[in-house]
């Protein structure tokens, strides 16, 4: 079991949904979060006071999936979010030691789904 993690862009996240489902992984969870990466942010003028932003608004995507569903939801991933410009995000692979669904009981991979 692994668990994949996406920051994308906020605009893109209904078209990673839409791959992800046309790949047969439904399940996610998602949530708005801001960092910095690469772009390190931009300048902009407020009443006549430039203010650096260096936080940008991001969107992160979790699923939880089986090992067989891995490469199929990265590549939704990439699909659905890339641009081919700077800031796209990015993608983490963790292992995933233990998942239990609360209303069954049930773990592993079955838990997932």
């Amino acid at each position: 079991m692994k668990l994949v993690i996406a920051v994308i862009q906020p605009d893109k996240l209904s078209d990673v949904k839409d791959a992800l489902q046309n790949a047969g992984v439904g399940k996610m969870t998602a949530s708005n979060v801001i960092g910095c990466g690469q772009q390190m942010g931009y300048e902009e003028t407020y009443r006549g006071l430039k203010k650096e932003i260096n936080l940008l608004k991001k969107v992160e995507v979790r699923i939880a999936v089986n090992d067989e569903f891995v490469k199929p939801a990265v590549e939704a991933i990439i699909k659905g979010a890339r641009t081919g410009k700077i800031g796209d995000g990015k993608i983490f692979i963790l292992d995933l030691p233990e998942c239990i669904r609360i209303r069954t009981g049930e773990r592993g991979g079955a838990a997932i789904g």
